[in-house]
């Protein structure tokens, strides 16, 4: 998917740095799915204008593949990427030349969800459970570290690859839990279906917290002084949200069509108290814990000095 999306992420971005007013010096951010909620900083920045006081005129892209704009910002593609901090130390434990120098959302998103009817009432009741998951590696991990702390293993639980189908997949009986469901979408999902779910956090649940969205940029190109320019907008973005919710909520339902429905609107409550208020700045212990988590899992082999992989822009 990565060699599709290459040249027409090329040809997108001509197209719109030819539109770019003259004054302004364009910048890319690859989103790492379609514009929900979770990037409500980044769409109120754009439509208050906060980007435009900075000089910048930004350029928003959904991908083809959310896989690949951390890629693509690897191979010098755009200047940007959404992504995820425990993805970001699986990355720079390949090597890959990439550095978070911010946040979007500063704690986790992911949760086991079950239905609140079912019979599961704590981590500990899934022995002999179906849970479904979406990216096996990390997903793996969280669940293990979730299961060791009442007592059980990986090998308790059966584990089917339900796709991102995880609503579906309990709605349906396909599994019992499902783990990597967002506490802002899924369980919102569930009750405009008419049914409630019950969450386990897993920061309750035996693994370190840590930052659900940032963005990373190529690290030869730190020195970029458009980056703290996107920063500071962020920023103003976030204050602008929490000062002004509905109007913040009413500039972000307008950005694009179809973005005013009842789920955006739930979640957009859901997330606000989880977006970063100062997303420059960097926990180092939080990357250090979250990484000897990842290391202690053996989803990585080696677990580098923070300072090669995240900083804090001035």
């Amino acid at each position: 998917m990565a060699s599709k999306l290459r040249p027409v992420l090329g040809f997108t971005v001509a197209l719109l740095l030819a539109a770019a007013p003259a004054h302004a010096e364009p910048l890319t951010i690859l989103l790492d799915w379609f514009i929900n909620p979770d990037h409500g900083p980044i769409v109120v920045a754009q439509e208050k204008g906060f980007f435009a006081e900075e000089g910048l005129e930004v350029f928003l892209i959904e991908p083809a593949d959310p896989n690949d704009p951390p890629k693509l910002v690897a191979a010098g593609k755009a200047e940007l990427a959404v992504s995820y901090q425990p993805q970001i130390h699986m990355q720079a434990a390949a090597g890959l030349p990439l550095t978070r120098i911010g946040t979007l959302i500063a704690t986790p998103l992911s949760t086991v969800l079950v239905l609140d009817e079912s019979p599961i009432k704590s981590i500990a009741d899934l022995k002999g459970r179906t849970v479904g998951f979406s990216v096996g590696g990390f997903e793996d991990a969280v669940l293990g570290a979730m299961l060791a702390k009442h007592g059980l293993a990986l090998s308790d639980v059966k584990l089917v690859n339900v796709n991102f189908s995880l609503s579906p997949s309990l709605l349906s009986g396909q599994v019992d839990a499902v783990i990597g469901a967002y506490r802002n979408f899924e369980l919102n999902q569930l009750a405009i279906e008419g049914r409630k779910g019950r969450a386990f956090y897993v920061e309750e649940e035996g693994v370190p917290p840590y930052d659900e969205l940032i963005l990373v940029a190529n690290s030869a190109k730190l020195d970029d002084p458009r980056l703290p320019k996107v920063l500071r907008a962020l920023e103003r973005g976030v204050q602008y949200i929490v000062n002004h919710p509905d109007e913040a909520w009413a500039s972000f339902a307008k950005h694009k069509t179809g973005l005013d429905d009842e789920l955006n609107r739930r979640a957009w409550r859901d997330t606000l108290p989880r977006f970063a208020l100062r997303p420059a700045a960097l926990d180092r212990g939080r990357y250090e814990r979250f990484g000897a988590f990842l290391l202690d899992a053996k989803v990585i082999k080696t677990a580098p000095p923070v300072a090669s992989y995240a900083v804090e822009l001035r």
